[in-house]
């Protein structure tokens, strides 16, 4: 079992930016410290949300500040950025820091930064494939052309290759976030493990990874890929001496996070769109995952795993929304949860 955490650089009522991006840098290095084993960073446009706005950034900044640590993407928004700039910037950290780096794609939403990049909305809701299959060959292959829908271009020598690391692996990892059968189906075809999202619980999560499976199968995926493709789950963790302590730490700071956090979100063409109410989405938080004393918590991702198959977490640590508290709860997770777990 591999154990990560999961920052969204959250802006808590009364922040700014740079507090939240601050706590974000400081939670990954004490991550390191603590014996995990990845970063996973979000990526969030024009909201309080999420204050990073360049995951694959912020990304590169803490493999330099790291030695052990993998850091990942979670995720990398496609729509909004070109497949090939992308893919060279994962392999230039693929390659910099020895294999160390993981890309995590996902679609992202229907919001204006559609606008804002000049996507369209097309790039959303139809243009993914596309956009992913042209990433997935710039990773793979010695040189590229596309003759797409939206990306129309010569062959051109990819460079750097990321087989060109000194490392076992010839490219960087890359995870696919799901979120919907179609999502799913389309990891699967492709061979990629998913990203699952922390709203949802372990008997949806088992779901689609039968569904990944049979997917897979189905595309001619081997046994031996099926079985080694290692699926992330992406969940809420608060350590205290007692589960009461944890949930109240989340449900005085989250909600707020939350309200003024989602409220911020815009779409591009004006749909509407309900906001989950912040604070019962926090008590479903608290009830899905490891929120509690470390061995509550060991014993929640162990069974997580086991209803599952899912042997990768992804933990928001910094629920609190304070810096003092997040490190502590990063230290704790490494000292008093992570001793208690089956790990590779």
């Amino acid at each position: 079992m591999r154990v990560g955490s999961f920052v969204l650089a959250a802006q808590f009522p009364g922040q700014g930016e740079g507090e939240a991006l601050h706590r974000a840098v400081r939670s990954a290095e004490v991550a390191e410290e603590a014996g995990l084993d990845t970063v996973w960073l979000a990526e969030h446009h024009f909201v309080p949300y999420g204050t990073c706005p360049s995951a694959v950034t912020l990304a590169a900044l803490l493999l330099g500040r790291t030695r052990r640590l993998r850091v990942g993407t979670a995720v990398s928004v496609l729509p909004t950025v070109h497949p090939v700039a992308l893919g060279e910037q994962a392999a230039l950290l693929h390659i910099a820091s020895g294999g160390r780096f993981s890309l995590g794609l996902g679609r992202g939403g229907p919001w204006v930064d559609l606008e804002v990049f000049g996507a369209g909305l097309g790039a959303y809701e139809k243009g993914f494939p596309e956009s992913l299959d042209l990433l997935m060959r710039w990773l793979r292959e010695p040189s590229v052309g596309a003759d797409g829908e939206r990306y129309r271009f010569r062959e051109v020598p990819v460079v750097p290759r990321p087989s060109e690391s000194l490392t076992e692996t010839e490219g960087p990892e890359v995870v696919l976030a799901c979120t919907s059968p179609a999502s799913v189906r389309l990891a699967a075809e492709r061979g990629l493990p998913m990203l699952l999202g922390m709203h949802i619980g372990d008997e949806e999560k088992a779901e689609m990874v039968a569904l990944w499976r049979r997917h897979a199968r189905a595309s001619g995926r081997t046994p031996g890929e099926i079985h080694r493709a290692a699926h992330v789950s992406a969940g809420v963790c608060q350590i205290a001496d007692r589960r009461t302590d944890a949930a109240e730490t989340l449900l005085k700071a989250m909600p707020g996070w939350l309200r003024q956090g989602l409220q911020a979100h815009v779409t591009v063409d004006g749909r509407p769109r309900q906001m989950r109410d912040p604070l019962a989405y926090t008590e479903l938080l608290c009830g899905l995952h490891p929120v509690g004393t470390p061995r509550l918590c060991a014993d929640r991702l162990a069974a997580t795993s086991e209803r599952t198959g899912i042997s990768r977490f992804a933990l928001l640590v910094e629920g609190s929304g304070d810096l003092a508290a997040t490190e502590e709860n990063v230290r704790r997770l490494g000292a008093e949860v992570l001793p208690q777990l089956a790990r590779p």
